[in-house]
């Protein structure tokens, strides 16, 4: 809920709005990724029992052209471990709304990134 509060349903004028599919389980997880059509995940990576990181490296191993991935991290001392998860990005806890908004768009439109 805080990750959608904090984004909206327009992060860019550039982009079409942000359209949310919120899975509460791993399996759930794995099931919207293998059907496609995500642009992009966000993981909470203090999540149990499957923590954000973990899943992160497993789409990242089994899902061909797996789309980016943020993991958000209690600490900022925890962004190493976002990296050994093959995340594309990472935010963390408390959620800083202008933070994670840059964050995605850094991942949804590269090129908008640099001019925003």
């Amino acid at each position: 809920m805080q990750v959608t509060t904090a984004l909206g349903r327009r992060i860019h004028p550039d982009l079409p709005p942000v359209e949310y599919v919120e899975c509460a389980t791993f399996p759930v997880v794995l099931q919207q990724m293998d059907a496609g059509g995500i642009d992009l995940a966000i993981l909470d990576g203090e999540a149990t029992p499957a923590g954000g990181m973990g899943v992160a490296r497993q789409l990242k191993d089994e899902i061909f052209r797996c789309p980016p991935l943020l993991v958000l991290t209690a600490r900022e001392q925890d962004a190493w471990l976002a990296t050994w998860s093959r995340a594309d990005g990472v935010s963390t806890h408390p959620i800083d709304p202008l933070k994670l908004a840059n964050a995605v768009l850094g991942l949804l439109a590269p090129s908008s990134a640099a001019s925003a």
